[in-house]
C-alpha cells in the first residue's frame, strides 16, 4: 500500500512539472493593416510548412563570417559591389512578428540590412521602426502609402515622398537617407528631385519575389539562382511576409557557405557644389 502511494505521488509530481513547462502559444499575427501593401498570406506561408527552412535551435552560438565591408555612399552610383558581395534590402515594413524575426536573424549572422519603410507602417509601429534603426541598419523610406508614383502628377508624387520621409524620420528618430520607388516605378525627374533631398535612390539587382504566395524554400532557390547569374547585387526582400522571415536563416547560411559577404551601407552627405566667387 505504501509503495502504491509512493509511485502515485511520483506520477502526480511528473504531471505537475510537465504542466509548468508548457508555454502559451502566441496568437495568430493579425497586425497587418495596410491592405494596399500586403496580400493575404497563404496556407503555405506558415512556420511549420517547411522544416528545412526553420530557424536553427539557439542551443549554442556559432561564429559567423558573413559580414563584409562598410560602404559609405552619397548616391546610387557609389554602390559598386565586388564579386560575391550583396546588400540585403527589405521593403514595406515594419510589422511585428515578422520584422523583429528578420532583425533577430541579421543579428545572429552579424550583418546589417537596408530597410525601406512605408511611412504608414512606421507610424503604426514606431517602437519596432526605432529598433530597426538602433540595430545599425540603413534606414530608407518607401513613400507613405506605397502609391505608384508614376501614376501621380509630379507634385502629388513628391508630396507622397515627403510625407513618407517625415513619418519614417519621426518613428525611427534618425535621418532617412535612402529611398526606393514602390513597384520600382520611377522617372528621371522624380529620381533627380529625391536626390536633391539628400536621399540615395535604391535600385534592385536580385528580386526575390517573396511577395508571391509560395514556399520559403522556393523564395530561397529563386534568390540564389538569380544571384548566381549576377555574382553580386542588391537583393530585394520584404520584411512583412512570414515566408521571408522563415527563409532568411537558410538564405544567409547558403550565402555564407558559398563565400558571399554582406555589405553594410552608410550614408555620406554629398559635398556642396563649389561656388566661384565673382571677381
Amino acid at each position: 500500500m505504501h509503495r502504491f502511494a509512493f509511485y502515485s505521488g511520483l506520477l502526480l509530481c511528473a504531471a505537475a512539472l510537465a504542466g509548468c513547462q508548457t508555454t502559451k502559444q502566441p496568437a495568430p499575427d493579425k497586425t497587418i493593416k495596410t491592405s494596399s501593401i500586403v496580400a493575404p498570406e497563404g496556407k503555405q506561408d506558415t512556420i511549420g510548412g517547411d522544416a528545412a527552412e526553420q530557424p536553427r535551435a539557439r542551443g549554442f552560438a556559432k561564429q559567423h563570417h558573413l559580414a563584409g565591408r562598410i560602404m559609405t555612399v552619397s548616391s546610387i552610383h557609389d554602390i559598386r559591389l565586388q564579386d560575391k558581395e550583396v546588400i540585403l534590402s527589405f521593403d514595406d515594413g515594419p510589422i511585428p512578428g515578422r520584422t523583429d524575426r528578420v532583425l533577430a536573424t541579421l543579428d545572429e549572422f552579424g550583418v546589417k540590412g537596408a530597410f525601406m519603410m512605408v511611412g504608414e507602417m512606421a507610424a503604426l509601429h514606431p517602437e519596432l521602426a526605432r529598433k530597426v534603426a538602433m540595430d545599425g541598419n540603413a534606414i530608407g523610406s518607401h513613400t507613405y502609402k506605397h502609391d505608384n508614383l508614376a501614376a501621380l502628377t509630379f507634385d502629388m508624387a513628391m508630396a507622397e515622398v515627403m510625407r513618407g520621409e517625415a513619418a519614417v524620420t519621426k518613428a525611427t528618430g534618425v535621418d532617412v537617407n535612402f529611398f526606393r520607388f514602390p513597384y520600382l516605378a520611377d522617372s528621371h525627374k522624380l529620381r533627380a528631385a529625391i536626390a536633391m533631398r539628400e536621399m540615395v535612390v535604391m535600385d534592385v539587382d536580385v528580386d526575390s519575389k517573396d511577395y508571391f504566395n509560395t514556399t520559403p524554400a522556393a523564395v530561397t532557390k529563386r534568390t540564389l539562382d538569380l544571384l548566381h547569374k549576377r555574382g553580386r547585387g542588391i537583393i530585394l526582400m520584404h520584411d512583412i511576409h512570414n515566408r521571408t522571415a522563415t527563409m532568411l536563416p537558410t538564405l544567409l547560411s547558403k550565402l555564407e557557405a558559398e563565400g558571399y559577404k554582406v555589405v553594410t551601407l552608410k550614408f555620406k552627405k554629398p559635398a556642396a557644389p563649389t561656388v566661384l566667387a565673382s571677381l
